[in-house]
């Protein structure tokens, strides 16, 4: 939190200001951490196996909260957001739907344990999954309707569907990620597969996976010019000029690494790494099956924003607009993991109990 004020702060301030600006996104995001500590306190605070309770009550207001943006006026021409009075962020209800998502899995694959390895149980996990898939991507939002993916199988896994079924959509997913690996490596080429992407990808969409986009392009070059200790804080030069785009929010990375260098980027990596680490451990120590499905589908979510946000930044994945969790700026990001992270406490503290 503090590095997401710090970034946020610097990138958003005017040139050759020597001091911490308190601009009004960092306003914002220091209110959304107030309020995100306050959830988490509850969260932790409450008997997760109570919450199981309100699965499907959380699961249709997430649906409907899904259409709903679909009659209200676009905000930067998607639809993602509501704006509340009183409330100092937009609400982004993708950002919660990932977490819903992770709570009706965990019912569902807990309630068909006696059935799991049958080809059904796949089918109503797959149709728990499909609806805000599709709801979110039509927004569209492809960055956080792909993060629902990993997360669905590997919560399959732990649910001990039939191994078959999990070869297959592993492969799937596996296939794909090494095609857009070897197009943002330069094994293929990206012009050379436009004809033959085009058949089944409009051409907007294929244009995420152009590795040359200006975007992309930006983030690399912010990530090269912090070197190994990087330029300092409040003195980058490619940032400060606003040369890299969305730099409080996706390229918070790269913004980062300029200022703050290889080793700086390290640190930060450690702090993730530290975070996911021991959220696994909660999943080792979760003594009943919803629990344990809970935390493994809460801590793949937070790892995959990880992922995601820092391989398209160093150019190994396509600009999908997935947050890096705690320091992009974007306070429905920074609530929604303050409440996965409530539910591993709520967990982790409930280890004991039965």
């Amino acid at each position: 939190m503090v590095i997401s004020v710090l970034v946020i702060s610097t990138s958003t301030m005017p040139l050759n200001t020597p001091d911490i600006h308190l601009s009004n996104l960092v306003k914002n995001q220091i209110r959304a951490f107030a309020i995100g500590w306050v959830a988490y306190a509850f969260v932790a605070a409450t008997d997760y196996r109570k919450l199981r309770e309100y699965t499907w009550f959380f699961y249709i207001g997430m649906i409907i909260l899904l259409v709903g943006l679909f009659f209200v006026a676009p905000i930067h021409n998607v639809r993602r957001w509501y704006r509340f009075p009183l409330i100092p962020f937009d609400v982004q209800p993708s950002e919660y739907a990932k977490l819903v998502v992770v709570f009706a899995l965990s019912w569902y694959l807990e309630k068909r344990s006696h059935a799991s390895t049958k080809l059904t149980t796949v089918i109503g996990a797959g149709i728990i999954v499909f609806i805000p898939f599709i709801l979110i991507l039509k927004q569209p939002d492809l960055g956080t309707s792909l993060v629902l993916c990993p997360i669905t199988l590997v919560m399959l896994y732990f649910g001990n569907v039939h191994r078959k079924v999990l070869w297959f959509l592993t492969s799937v997913g596996v296939s794909a990620l090494i095609f857009v690996l070897m197009i943002f490596l330069g094994v293929l080429s990206h012009e050379e597969m436009r004809d033959v992407c085009q058949t089944v990808m409009k051409e907007y969409q294929y244009e995420r996976l152009n590795p040359h986009s200006y975007h992309g392009q930006a983030g690399q070059t912010a990530i090269a010019l912090g070197r190994y200790f990087g330029s300092g804080w409040g003195k980058s030069e490619f940032t400060s000029h606003q040369w890299l785009p969305y730099a409080y929010t996706d390229s918070v990375f790269p913004a980062f690494t300029e200022e703050f260098g290889m080793f700086g980027a390290f640190l930060l990596l450690g702090l993730f790494f530290g975070l996911i680490y021991f959220s696994f451990q909660v999943v080792a120590v979760a003594r009943d099956e919803f629990g344990r499905l809970l935390s493994a589908g809460v801590t793949v979510y937070l790892a995959m924003h990880v992922i995601i946000n820092v391989g398209m930044m160093c150019g190994f994945l396509p600009i999908t607009g997935v947050p890096l969790i705690l320091v992009s700026y974007g306070g429905s990001s920074v609530l929604a993991t303050m409440i996965a992270l409530g539910v591993l406490q709520s967990v982790y503290t409930r280890r004991f109990t039965f």
